[in-house]
């Protein structure tokens, strides 16, 4: 699984958060001129006091729903997404090359070899790297 940035080139992708700022743009500077306001500290004591809580009880909509939408995450390891994933080909050895170093896959259950398969290194936040092909993780090397 990879992380997809998909830009929102359409208005109404971009809607409700292009509206917002334009209240913003054209309501803040208001009242900061009625206000009196000309310092960033005075300006940011304004926003902090006054200007949110006011524009969150004017604009606010209450839930439909009192409790919580969040489900706990039942999917793979958060380990073996939030990491760097890279693919590799793997070599006539059944060998791949990964920041200068050739890490080999053992024979397993399901393939005695690899060779010309794409497959997948992950490399952890501990310095741990993994190959996987598919779901399946083929191989482990352990920082220690």
């Amino acid at each position: 699984m990879t992380i997809t940035l998909i830009h929102a080139y359409s208005p109404e992708a971009r809607g409700r958060s292009e509206r917002l700022f334009g209240s913003w743009q054209k309501r803040l500077p208001q009242e900061l001129r009625i206000n009196n306001i000309t310092t960033l500290e005075d300006a940011n004591r304004y926003l902090k006091d006054v200007f949110i809580a006011d524009y969150n009880s004017k604009f606010s909509v209450k839930p439909l729903e009192d409790e919580t939408t969040f489900v706990p995450y039942m999917g793979r390891d958060l380990d073996d997404i939030l990491c760097i994933q890279e693919e590799r080909i793997v070599a006539k050895d059944n060998t791949i090359s990964y920041k200068n170093k050739t890490l080999q896959i053992p024979a397993n259950q399901h393939r005695y070899h690899y060779v010309k398969c794409q497959v997948m290194v992950h490399e952890y936040t501990n310095g741990n790297l993994a190959i996987f092909h598919g779901p399946r993780k083929i191989a482990n090397e352990n920082v220690a």
